[in-house]
């Protein structure tokens, strides 16, 4: 029995190299022995990108696509797109080819082996800064000092999943989920395979230090509680900070008590701050769980079955009856 295998690829203002993109994995999975189905997951685009990937729909059964009725964010379609899967295996990928389809046999190996989740781990980085490679760098080894899971270093959205474990992520709800935190997190036996990522075949990054910031703080609110153990330790250095500047000015006479005060407050408020913004973004995403609004909307489906074009409709029923 020929297997399937579901591609989802998020997709958000892409019309400069959507068409070459789909070119190129339809060449590619010509040529494969399993079936499969590409799913683009339009994330609010405003240029051309849905009319261009509509006409490839009427071109190849194969193609479909799911229409949000605005932008929900990179994460959420992923989400999303998981939920419109019907293969046997899942790949996540971007739709500007950065992560190359010629990776996906060796990912099929390696499920054919037994392994349930196969991510794609960068050994090299085309077409990034250096600063961009820096902070991606930092991101994945401070995350895995922090967070309570053992996510590898140096991987993206870039995976195979099998069925067993797109159903296990389907059962997580949160509202700005960090995808591949919660791949790590749900465990089954995984492996990586070696690529070489390469650069946007058009266009510019959608994920500019903005979105990357918040991205960091997502996945590290998601799977750490270490930020809220260091306010303790926050609490305690004013005191301490006071301590030794009093000494230092007793020792060199510049003792007042209006640059100790002023010093102090100064301090003081800081730490104050700091602390209340850490506050802020733990409760910050308990506001969008009690909220229970749906992750996202889907404004059209199109290539797709009467079962599965209603499969939107589950979002909705989850929140209410959770």
């Amino acid at each position: 029995m020929t297997e399937t295998i579901s591609v989802v690829l998020p997709v958000f203002n892409e019309e400069a190299g959507i068409k070459t993109t789909i070119d190129t994995l339809e060449k590619f999975v010509s040529k494969q022995p399993e079936h499969y189905e590409l799913i683009f997951v339009d994330d609010g685009s405003k240029d051309r990108s849905v009319e261009i990937i509509n006409a490839e729909v009427k071109l190849h059964d194969n193609i479909k696509i799911v229409e949000f009725s605005r932008n929900f964010g990179h994460q959420i379609a992923i989400t999303a797109g998981l939920q419109y899967t019907s293969g046997d295996a899942v790949v996540v990928m971007d739709a500007d080819l950065q992560d190359p389809p010629e990776v996906i046999p060796r990912m099929i190996e390696k499920w054919h082996q037994g392994y349930d989740i196969v991510y794609g781990k960068r050994e090299k980085r085309d077409g990034e800064t250096i600063f961009k490679k820096f902070t991606a760098a930092m991101f994945y080894r401070t995350f895995q000092k922090l967070a309570t899971i053992n996510m590898p270093l140096d991987t993206g959205d870039f995976r195979l999943m099998n069925r067993k474990v797109v159903n296990q992520m389907q059962r997580l709800h949160e509202h700005d989920p960090f995808v591949r935190g919660q791949v790590t997190w749900i465990g089954f036996k995984q492996t990586s395979v070696e690529y070489h990522r390469h650069e946007r075949i058009a266009g510019e990054t959608k994920y500019p230090l903005s979105k990357m910031i918040k991205l960091s703080l997502d996945g590290i609110t998601s799977f750490s509680m270490k930020p809220l153990q260091l306010v303790n330790l926050f609490s305690g250095l004013p005191l301490l900070g006071g301590l030794i500047y009093l000494i230092y000015l007793i020792a060199t006479g510049g003792f007042t008590a209006m640059t100790t005060g002023i010093t102090l407050l100064l301090f003081s408020l800081g730490l104050i701050f700091l602390s209340l913004g850490i506050f802020g973004s733990y409760l910050g995403r308990v506001l969008d769980q009690v909220n229970n609004r749906p992750r996202f909307i889907v404004r059209n489906t199109v290539g797709f079955d009467e079962r599965a074009s209603s499969i939107h409709h589950l979002e909705t029923r989850q929140q209410v009856t959770r």
